[in-house]
């Protein structure tokens, strides 16, 4: 079952018209978000996050939109689908609705909510090795338009086939000025001693909800001091430790870049203050 407009509707049954300017345009955008047992992870930081990149696109935000309309929303599907128990991972994506070429005919939006069954309930460390090199195919812009989530992730797609024809885990992708931004999914952490630094949004990285859960923690640990700056390719190699952060995954540290390999003290040192904060949010 998905729900399409607040339409509870069997997926069998689901479609789009031609014209969606998601499908046409990219024009859209979207949240991946963790629910675990009716527990919607982070809500807020997700909600203001898609209300932020939907005003920035100068999409019209409806006045029932609210906090808690998007919240009955993801929970209706989700028992509907009889997965109130269970951890899923929802998508829900936003798009204009309406007809025109680029320019649109008018402002109005619609949505699309999706779910899927994840195994785990908590975030777990993966311990298993984990290889990553950079994508240098294409490159992210560094402005505002990369820090959202929208439909435009074809960057993504070519760099998640170039890491799977090449055996990769994961791709770092860089930015046109050549600096580290993230990984195909996530953003990155780099550890160097007792600092621990991420790429800062004006680099063009992604907004994460989950970089934002990290940063919060990494500034109450008073044995490390936390850093908003770029990193280069060639920093990479220097570094202690590397790790990705997303709302699904959690944390995930990277063991080996090309010749360097990498510990995890840190990554799981925060994980374990992540498991701690959801448990007391």
């Amino acid at each position: 079952m998905v729900n399409i407009n607040g339409h509870i509707i069997k997926n069998d049954d689901a479609s789009i018209s031609i014209l969606n300017r998601g499908f046409n345009y990219g024009d859209a955008v979207f949240e991946t978000i963790k629910v675990s047992h009716s527990k919607i992870l982070f809500c807020e930081d997700h909600y203001f996050r898609l209300m932020a990149s939907m005003r920035i696109l100068r999409m019209e935000i409806p006045m029932n939109f609210t906090l808690e309309f998007f919240e009955n929303e993801i929970l209706n599907l989700i028992e509907h689908n009889d997965l109130s128990d269970k951890t899923v991972r929802i998508k829900c994506i936003i798009y204009r609705d309406t007809n025109g070429f680029y320019l649109p005919d008018n402002n109005n939006i619609k949505y699309i909510i999706t779910s899927k069954t994840l195994n785990n309930d908590f975030y777990l460390i993966n311990d298993n090795q984990y290889v990553v090199d950079l994508y240098k195919d294409h490159y992210v812009l560094a402005d505002l338009l990369s820090t959202l989530k929208t439909n435009n992730r074809i960057i993504n797609v070519t760099g998640s086939i170039y890491a799977n024809e090449n055996d990769l885990n994961n791709c770092l992708l860089l930015n046109n000025n050549k600096n580290v931004v993230e990984g195909l999914n996530s953003n990155i952490f780099l550890v160097k001693g007792n600092t621990i630094k991420t790429p800062p949004l004006s680099d063009g990285c992604l907004k994460g909800v989950m970089r934002k859960q990290i940063i919060e923690i990494i500034k109450l640990m008073p044995d490390f001091a936390f850093e908003e700056a770029s990193i280069s390719p060639f920093e990479l190699q220097q570094a202690d430790e590397l790790f990705l952060t997303n709302v699904i995954m959690g944390i995930q540290p990277i063991t080996k870049y090309r010749k360097k390999e990498f510990e995890s003290n840190i990554s799981k040192k925060l994980l374990g203050k992540l498991n701690v904060k959801i448990r007391l949010s």
